[in-house]
């Protein structure tokens, strides 16, 4: 689990493509303080397991689902990641629950900057708009952020400095692809109202 509160950015060093799958090789020398085979780290939003590491940085796998459903398909030598290991459980959970489960693929559609800090509206596939909701959190490459507002099927959110300065968001263009994962929490409470509707119509029989 993580908190979507990024560590570090990190660069891809190398990409290798294996029977449709990929195997990256990452430099990020402050995530790879501590990391162990078999560790989770949330790569621009992805959760992947740590195959490889030394001081530099770490190499994981990615399966072909990951390469279809998110933006890690599309990354090459030199791109920055957004970087964050797992959470610790005595630590704050500073952001919000993500799991590193990415439910699909955003676009940047419209980005304005203001005194400090930066409006950005993202298009998110029609599937996902019913679990976005205005001051809710979403997860954008791995970054928690605060929906500020919803329209149709776009958000808005704002971009504070340390996002700015600290993440990959800083420099993302309008027409670039983001990684989205929607707040488990509404997706949970879906399937169980969903449920007791169901079973609430099947008495009213």
């Amino acid at each position: 689990m993580f908190t979507g509160l990024v560590e570090e950015v990190g660069t891809v060093r190398g990409r290798e493509d294996v029977d449709g799958a990929a195997r990256l090789h990452v430099t990020a020398p402050t995530v790879a303080e501590d990391l162990a085979v078999g560790d989770s780290v949330a790569v621009a939003g992805v959760c992947l397991t740590v195959a490889e590491h030394d001081a530099a940085g770490f190499t994981a796998d990615v399966m072909p689902e990951s390469l279809a459903r998110t933006t890690l398909g599309t990354l090459v030598a030199g791109a920055p990641v957004n970087l964050e290991r797992a959470v610790r459980a005595d630590a704050r959970l500073g952001g919000h629950i993500v799991q590193g489960h990415v439910d699909g693929a955003g676009t940047v559609v419209r980005r304005t900057p203001g005194p400090r800090w930066d409006e950005v509206e993202i298009a998110l596939p029609a599937p996902l708009a019913r679990y976005v909701a205005e001051k809710g959190s979403i997860a954008v490459d791995g970054v928690s952020l605060t929906v500020t507002g919803v329209s149709g099927t776009s958000f808005g959110v704002s971009l504070v400095p340390t996002t700015l300065a600290a993440t990959t968001l800083g420099t993302v263009a309008v027409g670039a692809s983001v990684n989205l994962e929607v707040d488990i929490v509404a997706k949970y409470v879906e399937r169980l109202v969903g449920r007791y509707a169901v079973r609430t119509a099947e008495v009213g029989r």
